[in-house]
């Protein structure tokens, strides 16, 4: 029997496997994933410095103990070189070929990355993986001042968190305000402030343009003619799903793995979540997805076709400093934000044209309280 394979060991492929087994204890199950395979919550990557976190110590489990709970057998740094639908077989770089009865793709995002000029622009790290926070942390040895490229969500996140390791944090982008994706500009304002005052220092509505190399740092060159020295360079800009192997395969891609409310691709037998997946046309790159979904695909795997279903998922920006607690609004929306400041931070909510509550931004330690009655009001995202 071929049985169930999962292509990749982050949250999402963990999390269905360990659905999977609720419900079904015989079938057999491989995970693969290129890197080794231990347990642990990314999201704790951005906020790991200030609690004086190696990676070691963010490991929740290792592989061997994962495969003695889940039953499985766990294939670490190990890549799939293709993927041949119709035969249900996973090829991979060895040589080796995996037969299927039904495949989880599983396989997350990754940093957007652009070129720059400059004989530093190839030392600029992102931080997507433990072995990436393990460079992370031992390039930051030494290092008093880092300069940060992008002010969105993971930006805010990881300047906060150097910030309070004690560093100089030098965030540059070309939003006019942080959080410019995710909230009105009074909420992104206010959070910049506090953020300021903890002592990071913005460079907005500009662009980097060189790396250079400059004694033991680097020099960057901004678009609108600054100039900002650090030690080190992280780049922050956002995450694009892992849709290569799947759109290689015939299945269909969009903005990620096309799916369907029962998280089954184009192709029967094959499914895909997280944050490489594309549910109903929304991509949702954040945890509370997954736990929507893994439970459901466990049961469909098991043979209980279950849809997915998201309530409304309030987004926690990990932004000590200065609270925030999202609830973003479609892109489509039709209606108005209305804001008032409640304490050091804002209350924004937007509501549609009939009056009701579509989406909210709370900053700040008094307004973010509100968040859980706020949310009741808000509709189901599917």
């Amino acid at each position: 029997m071929a049985g169930t394979l999962i292509l990749g060991t982050g949250l999402a492929g963990y999390n269905v496997a360990r659905e999977l087994r609720k419900h079904d204890t015989s079938t057999p199950l491989t995970l693969i994933t290129q890197d080794d395979g231990e347990y642990y919550t990314k999201p704790m990557l951005s906020n790991a410095l200030t609690q004086g976190k190696t990676a070691e110590s963010l490991v929740q489990q290792s592989a061997q103990d994962m495969a003695r709970e889940l039953d499985a057998d766990i294939r670490a740094r190990t890549t799939v070189a293709s993927l041949d639908t119709r035969a249900r077989k996973l090829c991979l770089e060895s040589g080796e070929s995996l037969e299927f009865d039904s495949l989880v793709l599983a396989v997350g995002a990754s940093p957007i990355e652009f070129s720059y000029e400059g004989d530093g622009a190839g030392d600029i790290m992102t931080v997507n993986s433990l072995a990436d926070y393990a460079r992370f942390r031992r390039t930051l040895e030494g290092v008093d001042r880092v300069a940060l490229i992008g002010p969105g969500l993971i930006g805010c996140e990881f300047a906060n968190d150097i910030s309070g390791s004690g560093r100089q944090v030098e965030v540059i982008g070309p939003d006019a305000y942080p959080l410019g994706r995710l909230v009105p500009e009074a909420a992104g304002r206010a959070l910049q402030r506090g953020l300021e005052q903890s002592g990071i220092t913005f460079h907005l509505e500009t662009v980097v343009t060189r790396v250079d190399r400059e004694g033991d740092g680097y020099c960057l060159h901004l678009k609108n003619g600054d100039r900002i020295r650090a030690g080190a360079v992280l780049s922050a800009i956002g995450l694009r799903p892992r849709t290569a192997l799947a759109e290689a395969a015939g299945l269909e891609v969009n903005r990620g793995i096309v799916v369907d409310r029962h998280l089954i691709t184009s192709a029967e037998g094959i499914h895909a979540l997280g944050d490489c997946a594309e549910v109903e046309g929304q991509v949702l790159p954040y945890v509370m997805p997954i736990m929507q979904a893994a439970p459901a695909l466990g049961r469909t795997l098991a043979g209980e076709p279950t849809a997915v279903s998201y309530p409304a998922m309030p987004v926690r920006v990990k932004t000590p400093s200065h609270p925030v607690v999202v609830s973003p609004v479609s892109p489509d929306a039709r209606g108005q934000w209305s804001v008032e400041e409640v304490g050091e931070g804002v209350k924004a909510l937007f509501h549609d044209e009939q009056g009701k509550l579509l989406g909210f931004a709370l900053t700040g330690r008094e307004a973010t309280r509100e968040h859980q009655a706020l949310t009741r009001q808000l509709p189901s995202i599917l």
